[in-house]
């Protein structure tokens, strides 16, 4: 199982995680649902208690990856298999993505 806190503008607002088995789930933080004042991350992943599941990565995050030609040199650089979303996802997603939303590694 691998692990990922999703952060909406520096702030923690869930936890992406990637089962064993291949499946995924999302949860909002408990603090995040409390507060009216934070959006959902998404349209698709609206706010609520529920956990969300998926036998795919979640189309939101999906489309945060690099594709064609650029995909392809970092996963030669950094060593991952161009099938591996989950951690083509936490190696491209840290810093500087567009938008506010931050992928940023369990350890």
């Amino acid at each position: 199982m691998r692990s990922a806190n999703i952060l909406f503008k520096n702030e923690e607002a869930g936890v992406l995680t990637q089962h064993d088995d291949g499946t995924f789930t999302y949860r909002y933080n408990d603090n995040w649902i409390t507060n009216d004042s934070k959006p959902s991350i998404s349209l698709t992943l609206p706010k609520s208690q529920q956990t969300y599941h998926s036998t795919f990565m979640f189309p939101f995050f999906y489309n945060m990856l690099p594709e064609g030609s650029n995909k392809g040199i970092v996963c030669r650089m950094m060593r991952i298999d161009e099938n591996d979303y989950f951690s083509l996802l936490i190696t491209t997603a840290k810093y500087d993505t567009i938008g506010a939303v931050r992928v940023m590694k369990i350890q």
